[in-house]
Formats: structure tokens, sequence, C-alpha cells
């Protein structure tokens, strides 16, 4: 974890759009080191969009965006990024163990890892459960392996901000658990930012809800909209005062 007092993450007035469509407008955000935070929003919300850009591989329209002080850009190298599985590329001949030392690209010394850094893959393999397939092609892999392995990936270079896109969609429920107690037992230690649409699983493990929905408004679990875990991102929700609920059972229901 970074030790600057700065925000991990700070968004001030960001707007970005696609062709002058705009996708985020005045977004503004602080997250603190040792966070972990949920992303929720409907599809075309703006989750991975904000995601690309917390990473350098977009520019904001308008606004600026600091990670750890720094550009995203210049601060690279302190993130972790988790895609889905099925949007990588499977057909690529490399095995798992390969895949995961990617992870440590960055530390090759005369065209070859580290003996640290393989000692460390073989140890995030075995922690995620994928000793039994570390010399398997990735692409053979189901999509919770893959899943992990990615995770893995991720993990290696000991990121400060760990940058997930929905890892748990459509993979078995085994490798789910492993992925969200791995999570779990690094909040407080690693910046974490996970886009899901699983509620209901990781309202008891975050600090926060941001829903992405052109803007980002932010929540404590306690006062997520139950409609949230059935994936209603209604808009009577968005920015209304505590006024315009009633207390439920654990969670608070919307008057409609």
């Amino acid at each position: 974890m970074s030790n600057s007092n700065l925000p991990a993450i700070e968004l001030t007035e960001t707007s970005f759009g696609y062709q002058n469509v705009p996708v985020l407008e005045k977004v503004n955000l602080q997250v603190q080191s040792g966070e972990f935070i949920g992303i929720m929003g409907p599809n075309g919300g703006g989750k991975t969009t904000l995601l690309k850009l917390l990473m350098g591989f977009l520019t904001p329209s308008r606004g600026k965006i600091a990670v750890f002080g720094k550009t995203p850009a210049d601060a690279r190298l302190k993130m972790g990024y988790v895609p889905q599985a099925h949007r990588t590329d499977r057909d690529f001949p490399i095995t798992l163990y390969e895949l995961v030392l990617l992870g440590s690209l960055s530390k090759i010394s005369w065209g070859s890892y580290p003996k640290e850094e393989k000692e460390k893959a073989l140890e995030l393999i075995e922690q995620m459960g994928l000793s039994p397939h570390k010399n398997k092609v990735f692409g053979s892999l189901s999509g919770g392996l893959a899943q992990r392995a990615l995770l893995a990936r991720a993990l290696l270079s000991n990121p400060d901000l760990i940058l997930l896109d929905e890892p748990t969609a459509n993979i078995d429920p085994p490798s789910a658990a492993a992925i969200f107690n791995l999570l779990s037992s690094l909040k407080g230690e690693k910046t974490i930012l996970l886009v899901t649409h699983d509620l209901r699983t990781i309202i008891e493990r975050v600090d926060r809800i941001l829903c992405v929905q052109g803007q980002v408004t932010t929540f404590l679990p306690k006062d997520v909209c139950e409609h949230f875990a059935l994936g209603l991102y209604h808009t009577p929700l968005i920015g209304l005062p505590p006024n315009h609920f009633n207390k439920g059972s654990d969670v608070l229901r919307c008057v409609h």
C-alpha cells in the first residue's frame, strides 16, 4: 500500500465521451488507500470506461485524474488489472505458469525473469489452487481457472491498486469464492476497485459501493437499495435524500 497521504484515486470534474456522446460527466471522486470499492451500474453506464480512464488508456475530455498523486500513465506500474477471462486471447500458446509470470514483465533482465519472481509466481499459483494446472495451456482452462490465473498475474507485481472488471462473471462458484476470499484478505493492504453485478456476494465485503450511471454516486453498503441486487439501477435512487427511503429488514427499500 502507498505510504502517501494523498488519496489513492482522485477524479476532479472528470468527463469523457465517445465521438461526442457523453459517457461520464463531471465525476468527482476520492478513494483512499486500502479501500475495497464495489462498482455497480447498468450496461453502458460507464463502469469499464472508468477503469480505462484510471489506467490511462483513455484521456478525459475535461477535468483531471490522479492515481497516487500521479497521472494514470505514470502510476501504471502501481496497478494490477484483471479483465474477464473470455475477453482475453485464449488462443495464444502460453501455459498458465507463463501467463502468471507476465505480471513481472517489467523486471525481466537479460531476457529472463529473476528467480524470486518465478518463486512468487509459483506461490500465487499454489495460493489460487492452480498448481495441478500450471503447465496446461491457458486456452484449455475452464473460465474459472483462467480467471484465477489472471488474478494471480495481476498480483505478481505486488500492485498498490487492483482493478477488476467483473472477474466472477460466468465462472463456477468455487472459483468465484476463491477470488472473493483472496480479495477480502487484501482489504486494507491494497486499494481494490471491483466491477460486479453480484451485489449479494460483495455487500458484506466492500467499504463502499459506487453506482456508475453517467455520473458516480457513492453509497455505504448498509444504505444500498435492495433493487441493486436484482440489477435494477433506477433513476429515482440516484441523489435522493435519506427521507426518500423506508427501513427494510437489513437494507433500505425504495418508495415506489
